[in-house]
């Protein structure tokens, strides 16, 4: 398997064009994260069904977020990807959050080339309202049944916030 982290650049933020690797297709229980000590995907754990994924989830290669993983991407498709994909992807907003304490941002993404939908979302704004009460829920929640209260969606940022939080990571992944 390539390592992502070597073969792949973050991408052209300022067009807002970034490379995504998918970890966990949309609608999957399985946290399957990447591990960059071995350069292979690795599942962490199987959450309860209850809280499977709303949208595709990965990251952005060369990024370090606050918390010492590459920075997580949400990825909205129509169908899940699978595991292991890589796309050019378009920056939209993104999620401001914490895990335990620590900030674990989620940059939102759409596929930079979508013609089903004819590169409609351009913008949290262009999403459907549903959709974000539902990721926000989903996230706020999915440790309830084991760590009630360790996670918190503090607020939903614009494109130019998502990507000043990717170049703080390119930066921290550079630094270290």
């Amino acid at each position: 398997m390539a390592d992502f982290n070597q073969i792949l650049m973050p991408g052209d933020v300022d067009a807002g064009i970034i490379n995504v690797v998918n970890e966990i297709p949309e609608g999957s229980c399985h946290k399957i994260e990447w591990n960059r000590k071995v350069a292979a995907f690795q599942l962490d754990r199987v959450e309860p069904a209850i809280f499977a994924k709303p949208t595709n989830y990965g990251f952005i290669p060369q990024t370090l977020d606050e918390d010492g993983d590459e920075l997580d991407v949400l990825l909205i498709t129509r169908q899940p990807l699978a595991t292991g994909v890589f796309l050019e992807a378009k920056v939209i907003g993104v999620m401001k959050f914490v895990d335990d304490g620590e900030v674990d941002d989620k940059i939102v993404c759409v596929p930079a080339d979508d013609r089903d939908t004819g590169n409609a979302y351009n913008s949290l704004a262009d999403l459907p309202a549903n959709l974000i009460k539902q990721i926000e829920f989903h996230f706020n929640n999915y440790k309830a049944l084991k760590k009630p209260g360790s996670t918190k969606v503090t607020h939903w940022g614009d494109v130019e916030e998502a990507k000043e939080v990717i170049r703080e990571s390119i930066k921290r992944w550079n630094e270290r």
